[in-house]
């Protein structure tokens, strides 16, 4: 697989991103709509001594501000596959699928330019949360590390959905289907509300989320420092993440059929 196929590949993902105003906006004004309507509607929580000791920080919108860079990544992501349902049924696939490049490069150029949106995501979102009153404690070097995580769990969630997409042949059951993963993913993590708040068995099933795993590391980027055991743990869980979805993807791309 050469570099060369994966980059051409995500350049024209990239150049559709960048074609259509209406999605870019859309990537500014979701994260604004949840950090001032969500993020101030429960800033009231860490009025309360016990719950501000469980989410941990002063102020929800520092707790929240992770919770949303993850979350655009998941929903920007998660919809990778549909991209591959539509070329399939405009034939560019089959185009691709004919010319001389690896199979498995067409899933990686896709979720690379998955993941380069969701970098460009998170960076409008930490611009927007700085301009709420949120301050990243870790600083220029913590943000990176927030661009790290968030580029490998974006990675790894497009991989899941273009593994769907490359055999699930019709739009509307994949749209059905990511959809159906979207819900529990998100509000079975650390997301939106400590873990410790839920019972024991959702408790259990978050500690197994990918999302908690990114969620985790970037809140303590965000509010509280650099030198942290978590960072390194969700860093490393992040890597894993990315590296088995893409052998999945790219997998499943080889026996895929047109």
């Amino acid at each position: 697989m050469r570099l060369g196929d994966i980059y051409w590949v995500c350049w024209r993902e990239l150049k559709k991103f960048f074609g259509q105003k209406a999605r870019i906006l859309m990537t500014v004004i979701q994260p604004l709509i949840w950090l001032l309507f969500m993020g101030n509607a429960l800033t009231g929580l860490t009025s309360n001594p016990f719950a501000a000791k469980m989410i941990g920080v002063d102020n929800y919108l520092v707790f929240m501000t992770p919770g949303i860079m993850v979350m655009t990544s998941l929903f920007g992501s998660i919809f990778g596959g549909m991209s591959v349902v539509w070329d399939r049924r405009f034939g560019y696939l089959n185009k691709m699928l004919a010319a001389p490049i690896s199979r498995a490069a067409i899933p990686m150029g896709k979720m690379l330019a998955a993941a380069i949106q969701s970098i460009m995501q998170v960076t409008i979102i930490a611009i927007i949360a700085m301009f709420l009153g949120v301050r990243i404690a870790s600083g220029p070097i913590g943000f990176l590390l927030i661009v790290v995580i968030v580029f490998l769990f974006s990675f790894g969630v497009s991989g899941i959905s273009l593994s769907l997409g490359a055999v699930i042949h019709s739009h509307e059951t994949l749209m059905v289907l990511v959809n159906f993963l979207t819900m529990p993913l998100m509000f079975a993590s650390n997301a939106m509300f400590p873990v410790e708040a839920m019972p024991d068995w959702l408790q259990a099933i978050a500690r197994w989320n990918p999302l908690s795993y990114a969620v985790g590391p970037l809140r303590e980027l965000v509010g509280i420092g650099l030198w942290s055991a978590s960072i390194g743990k969700g860093i490393l869980a992040m890597l894993i993440f990315a590296a088995v979805m893409s052998l999945v993807a790219a997998r499943q791309f080889r026996r895929s059929i047109a």
